[in-house]
């Protein structure tokens, strides 16, 4: 066969075929000239999903006749002045997007600039131009996208259902937004929540003002400052506290110059900062937007442009994960403010036997069960039977009397409150000044346990104690040789042991803040986590899962009683310990509940 030059709109149906893929990526494309056009406000429209309908609306600069006539060309563009792809400012640049639409779909173009007495119109069919013509506008650009792939029928097989494919224009259009708070957004159409977010003050405040309508209400308030910069690059943006986290990875967004991007650069680095501190199978919620100079990322590397490549890597990496441990580091003991929501929610519930509220300030009275075992020292006909929401409470497992003296007036000040009493011989019931505090003692020691490990790791070393009598531990033998080869990096957390033969290792030393523990039961989950993460991660990362081992099984377990003072010893240690909120797994470590919400739980407010 003989080689010939493809018909243009082949080549822009071609060309389609890898900018254009869904509705989503077209809406996308049209949203982003609107922002390069120093748009303002920015309105989208879809029906069927995208299918039948997208409209862009903007307020932008619009283009004259000319610029119109020549927009719909391929390789056009206003946004390489210098032809430089190490200097792209702009979001688009290829100039593929307008022809490659109007080659699948029914496109309509209508445009005008501040300074022209009327508008200009334009329509291309099928990869067929028509003729500029005048026309009616207000400033700005209105795009009209109809019956999109009617010419490329094959394409529309791929599509998913009209539901799922006008959320993937809503996920688009909010991680835009989210970048660009300075902006109007808004979407209407089928199939999806529609909104219309106004455009905030540049800053900090108009930036988490936007965050909140994107990533929820309760974001603000569980989220955290980061602001960093080293040799060129600056980060900023705000990050979720530990415990506000998410099933799935649609909670973190990123930028690189205003661009949203889906980096597996920034997502190893936010799951690395994160690694401590949240479970393996949940995830954050975040903002980070990352700005450097044009010639230090290279954002020509992908076709729907979700990725970028950075010159120097390591230092980007490196930024984002030693910013966010920092921001994490200064929350110190704060967990997520929806801990406490959801407590009183789990209350109501009991109250409520599972059904909707009643009564007076819409709480339903619990149902009153059996008086034989509780009765008061007054006549039986007087006495009130007992509570049904609390028929399953046990009675304190320690003594709840230690604290009938009021409290330390300071102590009710402190974030934790005075210690008050301990039951179930798991949790702890601490008094602030306005609410109380519930505690998992076994999460919360198992953190403190760990920081301090961590802490002189870094410091000087995990101190060591050489056991009197060596303590042999039988294992499988592939977990003994897994054990020995890996003796060099345990020692250096305090751990030593040498082989005992096939299938056991023996225990000369152990880290001082442990070596009273179960030894046995240490020495095999350290198998196990070498087991899980051995051959993966860091050395500093499979270390940190041996310390969370190690500090789990010291840490107070459920079930052991406390005297009064250790219990207000735990939580001042955990008001000065970094990520003390959650314990290693991840769960939280208490719930605070503030008197309003109990006195409102109680139809009191």
């Amino acid at each position: 066969m003989t080689v010939r030059r493809l018909d243009p709109v082949l080549v822009d149906r071609i060309a389609a075929g890898e900018v254009i893929e869904r509705p989503a990526a077209a809406a996308k494309e049209l949203v982003e000239n609107a922002l390069d056009a120093g748009a303002r406000s920015i309105a989208v429209t879809i029906a069927a999903g995208g299918r039948e309908l997208i409209r862009v609306v903007d307020d932008g600069a619009g283009m004259t006749p000319e610029d119109l006539a020549l927009s719909v060309e391929r390789h056009a563009t206003s946004k390489l002045p210098d032809g430089d792809l190490f200097a792209i400012r702009s979001l688009g640049f290829r100039g593929e997007a307008l022809p490659s639409i109007g080659s699948v779909a029914r496109l309509s173009i209508t445009t005008r600039r501040r300074d022209a007495a009327q508008g200009s119109a334009l329509v291309v069919e099928a990869g067929v131009k028509g003729s500029v013509r005048p026309a009616a506008a207000a400033y700005g650009t209105r795009i009209e996208v109809s019956d999109l792939f009617i010419f490329t029928p094959a394409r529309l097989k791929f599509l998913k259902s009209d539901r799922a494919e006008a959320q993937a224009v809503s996920d688009m259009l909010r991680r835009l937004a989210i970048a660009h708070p300075e902006v109007r957004f808004a979407l209407e159409g089928e199939h999806v929540s529609a909104f219309d977010w106004p455009a905030e003050p540049i800053g900090e405040e108009g930036r988490l003002r936007r965050l909140g309508r994107a990533l929820g209400r309760d974001f603000p308030e569980n989220a955290l400052p980061v602001e960093a910069e080293r040799e060129g690059v600056r980060l900023s943006g705000f990050a979720g506290l530990p415990t506000f986290h998410r099933g799935t990875s649609a909670g973190v967004h990123m930028a690189v110059n205003g661009r949203p991007v889906r980096d597996k650069l920034l997502l190893s680095a936010v799951r690395g900062a994160y690694a401590d501190v949240v479970p393996s199978d949940r995830h954050p919620v975040l903002y980070l937007d990352v700005v450097c100079d044009p010639s230090l990322v290279d954002v020509n590397v992908h076709p729907a442009k979700s990725e970028v490549r950075f010159r120097d890597p390591a230092l980007v990496r490196g930024l984002v994960v030693s910013s966010l441990k920092a921001a994490l580091a200064s929350a110190g003991h704060r967990a997520t403010s929806t801990g406490g929501a959801r407590t009183l929610e789990a209350f109501r519930a009991v109250f409520s036997g599972g059904g909707a509220g009643g009564g007076a300030g819409g709480v339903q009275r619990p149902k009153f069960g059996s008086v034989a075992d509780w009765r008061l020292p007054e006549p039986a006909a007087r006495a009130e039977p007992l509570q049904g929401g609390f028929s399953d409470f046990a009675m304190p497992s320690a003594d709840a009397r230690a604290h009938l003296a009021e409290p330390a007036q300071d102590a009710l000040d402190r974030p934790l409150g005075a210690a008050r009493a301990q039951v179930h011989g798991t949790y702890l019931i601490a008094q602030t000044r306005d609410g109380m505090v519930i505690v998992d003692q076994h999460a919360a020691h198992e953190r403190l346990v760990y920081e301090r490990l961590k802490a002189e790791r870094e410091r000087s070393g995990i101190a060591r104690q050489p056991l009197l009598l060596p303590e042999v531990v039988e294992l499988d033998p592939v977990d003994a040789d897994r054990l020995n080869a890996a003796a060099p990096d345990l020692a250096s957390l305090g751990l030593v042991i040498e082989s005992f033969g096939p299938g056991a290792v023996l225990v000369r030393e152990a880290p001082a803040a442990i070596a009273g523990g179960n030894l046995q039961g240490i020495v095999r989950d350290v198998a196990d986590t070498l087991a899980e993460h051995g051959d993966a991660g860091s050395l500093e990362r499979r270390l940190d899962h041996v310390l969370a081992t190690m500090a789990c099984h010291n840490s107070v377990r459920a079930g052991r009683r406390l005297r009064p003072e250790e219990m207000d010893a735990l939580l001042r240690e955990m008001e000065a310990t970094p990520n003390s909120g959650q314990c290693n797994h991840g769960r939280p470590t208490y719930v605070e509940l503030k008197l309003a919400d109990i006195e409102k739980l109680f139809g009191r407010r």
